[in-house]
């Protein structure tokens, strides 16, 4: 994938010049629904098919202080207006829901990290989106659910980790960007039966022994800055540490890294409910015949989005209903995007069948929501091996 990007000083001075995060949900998310109204909207196709990677938006979101409600650098988090961003974004570009999405999580591990040099300045540059940064959990995920296994490898020498393997794919990357992952630690033949364990380390793209190789295309969302990379001898000091060992802070993040993806669902639902009602005056009289009508549709999706926003008040609560529970509203969130972009494209009909179509787009849209990692069978596998956990023998 080659980089494209948009012009960052047009789509900053199109919205309220903030430079620290807003006080108060509603100011912010009013910003970021003008923000992707206006910028977004106006470049969306050359991101879903051009490539063009949106930094200017990005940059503008962390202005309207979009990226810093679950981190809260200084003050109380609040999952649920970060997941409201995220949807108020997915619901115009799926696209750049899922890089809000990836800079979102990236730091959420540098506030977990108890790493000063990843909290502090840097962690409020990066809720200011003055950097950006990305995830690379999504084989981990999958190795600690009995997928796939790693494919990270590390190695103590001296003071530090070197770490090597590669990734076939990275979101929201770019030269000058970071981003999270974590790596199995081969055994130390000077500690002979010490056990096995992960660390989660930040990757600088710009780093020695790091390097980024072009993906093969995709259906839709071209832009979203993903990149194959891979590490050769790529030095963990501890500037770079973020959990040694990992699985402690995974189980304090799990859920919070599984709602804020709620956005993406959400959003890429109601932008496809509303497309339903652009037509209905004209095409009303026989869409009535469809299944999945726009009004059913967003009955439901209210009553999602209440359900993940009294989750998203406990984020860091334990206990196994409550994974369930994240799981489940991370599920229906892939389920509704995916009958509400196919009925919006039947609501449309053949003009939904164009290439050039939002209606076409959110249908690939939808499809990512539910194979992102976690994806929905990997969704239903968790809640099957936590139900089953929860039965007495």
């Amino acid at each position: 994938m080659s980089i494209v990007l948009d012009n960052p000083d047009t789509a900053i001075a199109s919205c309220a010049p903030f430079v620290q995060p807003v006080a108060g949900a509603g100011a912010m998310l009013g910003i970021v629904r003008d923000i992707a109204d206006g910028p977004l909207a106006q470049q969306v196709e050359d991101i879903d098919r051009g490539g063009v990677y949106p930094q200017g938006v990005l940059t503008s979101l962390g202005r309207a202080g979009a990226f810093a409600a679950h981190l809260a650098p200084d003050g109380e988090v609040d999952y649920g207006a970060a997941i409201q961003a995220i949807a108020e974004v997915s619901r115009v570009c799926g696209a750049t829901g899922f890089m809000m999405w990836c800079h979102d999580v990236c730091g959420l591990y540098m506030a977990h990290s108890d790493n000063p040099a990843l909290t502090g300045t840097a962690l409020r540059d990066h809720a200011a989106a003055n950097t950006l940064g990305g995830t690379a959990l999504s084989n981990p995920m999958k190795h600690f659910a009995g997928i796939e296994s790693m494919l990270l490898r590390a190695r103590k020498v001296g003071g530090e980790y070197l770490v090597n393997g590669a990734l076939p794919w990275v979101s929201n990357l770019g030269t000058t960007h970071y981003f999270g992952a974590i790596a199995t630690v081969d055994p130390d033949p000077a500690e002979p039966g010490a056990p096995a364990h992960e660390i989660m380390f930040m990757v600088q793209c710009g780093a020695d022994g790091v390097s980024l190789r072009d993906c093969p295309s995709f259906s839709a969302m071209e832009g979203t800055g993903t990149w194959g990379v891979r590490l050769k001898d790529y030095a963990v000091g501890a500037d770079r540490m973020i959990a040694d060992p990992v699985r402690p802070l995974i189980e304090r993040i799990r859920a919070g890294f599984i709602l804020l993806q709620c956005g993406m669902g959400i959003g890429v639902a109601q932008g496809a409910i509303d497309s339903m009602w652009h037509v209905e005056d004209q095409l009303g009289h026989v869409n009535q015949f469809l299944d999945d009508r726009p009004d059913e549709l967003q009955a439901e999706l209210d009553a999602l989005h209440a359900r993940t926003m009294a989750l998203a008040a406990t984020p860091y609560e334990s206990g196994s209903q409550f994974l369930i529970d994240v799981l489940d509203v991370r599920a229906h969130a892939s389920e509704i995007a995916l009958r509400a972009a196919q009925s919006a494209l039947l609501h449309h009909g053949a003009r939904g069948y164009l290439l050039s179509s939002a209606v076409q787009r959110r249908v690939r849209e939808s499809h990512f929501v539910a194979i992102v990692t976690p994806a929905l069978k990997h969704l239903r596998k968790e809640m099957a091996r936590l139900h089953e956990r929860s039965v007495p023998a």
